[in-house]
């Protein structure tokens, strides 16, 4: 897959096949779309997808505190996965959103992707303000020739999406919903760097996860069922997300207790997707408490695995 960082990077002298959006999470309902875009696209079309970061919201509403499903890297990884052959990730600012939408049409769509057809879906709106609809961009097809087609409410509806509600079930801590929608196992990814080393002490060593990425949205505070692939083998064990309470921590960590592994994992690049969510992040009276919690949680993550 082709990558750009800007509109203007891009140019094709062939037709191409577009669909346009945010596509956080790159779920089960996007997936439709890219696979109509991969899979349905006339021939000699190439697929290309246009999207932007930072996410619209966070440019355009002030006080918009939205936490993101994907980095810019992960959306990548996932819809090279889908099979698409271009992505643009364009820059979005006050300038982009003032665009009107014929001109959005003609300098972008037209002049610079050379669209042969466009697919989006049912409620998608664009131009300043957000102004323009289907019937807009169908009598925008008719001016500048190109085919616009349409995925129906009722296509998206069957499988009811949203990137929202994805958000919603992690922030509850509802892993199994949350994959459910998606169609894949939510993940984490981020270097293994230094912690308390607190786990050593009472048995249960932890890779201590750093997400460079700010905007990554965290699920709640818990103890997981994780998996991993480290040295292209399958490997289990249990995160906790939380402030570590019983020791007075206060900063959020995310730390893994991988299972029949001992490796060295100081500054490896990690990707961690989580599988079920045992419990809520509990305070404890001691530290031997905890550790006896832990063995619980172990003996729990053992036969969630095992099922």
């Amino acid at each position: 897959m082709n990558i750009f960082n800007k509109i203007q990077d891009f140019k094709s002298n062939s037709p191409t096949t577009v669909t346009l959006g945010t596509f956080d999470g790159v779920h089960l309902g996007h997936k439709k779309i890219i696979e109509r875009l991969t899979q349905h696209s006339p021939d000699k079309h190439q697929s290309l997808v246009l999207t932007f970061f930072p996410h619209p919201r966070m440019v355009l509403q002030e006080k918009s505190d939205i936490k993101l499903l994907n980095t810019i890297e992960e959306k990548a990884e996932l819809l090279e996965k889908a099979g698409l052959q271009n992505l643009i990730i364009h820059p979005f600012d006050q300038s982009f959103s003032q665009l009107s939408a014929e001109e959005f049409v003609k300098e972008i769509l037209v002049n610079q992707f050379n669209v042969g057809k466009i697919i989006i879906g049912h409620d998608h709106r664009f131009g300043k303000n957000r102004s323009a609809d289907i019937h807009d961009l169908i009598a925008f097809g008719q001016k500048y020739h190109f085919d616009v087609e349409q995925i129906s409410a009722q296509e998206i509806d069957e499988v009811s999406i949203s990137s929202t509600k994805i958000r919603n079930a992690l922030q509850d801590g509802n892993i199994h919903l949350a994959n459910e929608y998606l169609g894949y196992n939510y993940f984490l990814t981020g270097i293994i760097v230094k912690g308390k080393q607190l786990g050593r002490t009472i048995g249960f060593p932890t890779a201590n996860l750093k997400i460079e990425e700010d905007y990554k949205l965290i699920p709640q505070n818990g103890v997981y069922v994780v998996k991993s692939f480290i040295n292209e083998k399958e490997v289990f064990g249990m995160m906790n997300i939380g402030t570590n309470p019983t020791v007075g921590g206060q900063t959020q960590t995310i730390e893994t207790n991988f299972l029949d592994f001992s490796d060295d994992l100081y500054d490896k690049k990690l990707k961690i997707e989580l599988l079920h969510r045992i419990r809520s992040e509990e305070k404890f009276a001691s530290l031997e408490a905890l550790k006896e919690q832990i063995s619980k949680d172990k003996i729990a993550t053992q036969e969630y695995i095992k099922g």
